[in-house]
């Protein structure tokens, strides 16, 4: 065998075991035997209760329009860390253009409308603000029925544009709902635009609704409860589990989001005899760790994840 011919033999030996070897740990990887080298897990298996039953109804899931028109804004203004409150988008829109925003003086433009004259509130802000047209909203409805046979109902974020809120409200009958006093508590996931800014038209049928927020919200956000009407009770969350009754917590989690915006807190419900049903607003804390906190955290039925509903952001922007 010549040296170039010994070498080539070394070379193409060398790529074989290289190659085995990588295909041996992606086998093992998916194998029983992976868990001897996994450090033991300590599960706390607290026991939140039960319900009988849980559904969930999209009122929207359209945030925004076009996702070019809010990555050209967010890419303008500075890039994802600039504080949402300054882009000049609706309600807080002054007048001034991209970036040059702010809650103070885009609030005093309408904060005299909020809550009872939201659609003229929005005319106002439309006229002052950077592609109003982009604002939609997320919000979702849920209804549990309790072991008793009781039901209850929860409003999961309320969106963003006043309009598109008011008329996806009108379309599901959340605003004789809320008139009704058969929806009286709103639980915010986060402070992000979409999910947060159309308050104002929960509060115009229902301003005593009670609210649940994480404790990450700024002081412009907490003002922006404040000066939308709201008359009812403000609870703000800590980090971690925290009951809203038997069968039903939310899991709050620090973490920084794009636009200055700080935390999330995600619900879990424990269905009797089904498992656990996990329901989000985007899910900013990542799915490991909202699927990991379930898992080490919390006992619930069948020791099986059930089902999951909401945004997940494993595609941010384009799915």
């Amino acid at each position: 065998m010549t040296n170039e011919a010994r070498r080539d033999f070394i070379k193409g030996g060398a790529a074989g075991i290289g190659l085995g070897a990588l295909a041996s740990m992606g086998i093992f990887s998916y194998s029983p035997a992976r868990a001897l080298f996994m450090p033991d897990e300590v599960r706390k298996m607290k026991d939140f209760g039960a319900i009988k039953s849980v559904e969930v109804t999209n009122i929207s899931e359209t945030s925004w329009f076009d996702n070019s028109a809010l990555m050209g804004d967010i890419k303008g203004a500075g890039g994802l860390l600039v504080d949402q409150y300054l882009f000049n988008w609706p309600p807080f829109g002054n007048g001034k253009g991209l970036a040059k925003g702010s809650y103070k003086e885009g609030m005093e433009k309408i904060k005299h409308l909020l809550p009872d004259k939201v659609d003229e509130a929005w005319e106002v802000t439309k006229a002052l603000s950077v592609n109003p047209d982009n604002a939609g909203g997320y919000a979702a409805l849920i209804e549990i029925e309790r072991l008793n046979g009781e039901k209850k109902k929860y409003l999961l974020d309320c969106g963003w544009s006043y309009k598109w809120m008011h008329e996806c409200f009108k379309r599901e009958g959340i605003d004789k709902m809320l008139s009704s006093g058969e929806i009286d508590t709103l639980i915010l996931s986060h402070e992000h635009f979409d999910h947060f800014w159309g308050l104002p038209v929960v509060l115009k049928y229902k301003p005593d609704i009670k609210i649940i927020i994480h404790e990450g919200f700024y002081p412009e956000g907490r003002q922006y409860i404040k000066d939308s009407g709201h008359k009812g009770e403000l609870v703000v969350f800590k980090k971690g589990r925290n009951e809203i009754e038997p069968g039903v917590c939310t899991f709050c989690y620090d973490c920084p989001i794009i636009s200055r915006v700080f935390g999330e807190q995600s619900i879990f419900v424990n269905v009797k005899d089904k498992g656990l049903v996990s329901i989000t607003g985007c899910c900013h804390q990542g799915i490991i760790t909202f699927s990991d906190s379930a898992y080490k955290e919390l006992k619930y039925d069948n020791d099986q994840m059930y089902g999951i509903y909401g945004g997940l952001h494993i595609s941010p922007f384009d799915d």
